[in-house]
């Protein structure tokens, strides 16, 4: 799975890659934000752990990851 972070005031998102499925992520998302002042914690493929606070979270958005094409493609 895909997991983009919105960070407020940060130009770019956050790409974690996560081998969990995407009822998972959703479970983490959701209880991290019931939290008062808590974090989002999540931990991509390779076992990096990314960690934002969730007062500065802007959006999730959680898909699945679709394979980079190589040099020339025609479509």
């Amino acid at each position: 799975m895909e997991v983009k972070i919105g960070v407020q005031y940060a130009p770019r998102e956050l790409v974690v890659d996560s081998a969990q499925t995407p009822a998972e992520i959703e479970q983490i998302v959701t209880d991290a934000f019931a939290g008062n002042g808590g974090t989002l914690s999540l931990t991509d493929e390779k076992g990096r752990r990314v960690i934002v606070p969730v007062e500065k979270v802007a959006y999730v958005e959680i898909a699945e990851a679709s394979p980079r094409s190589v040099g020339f493609t025609v479509r």
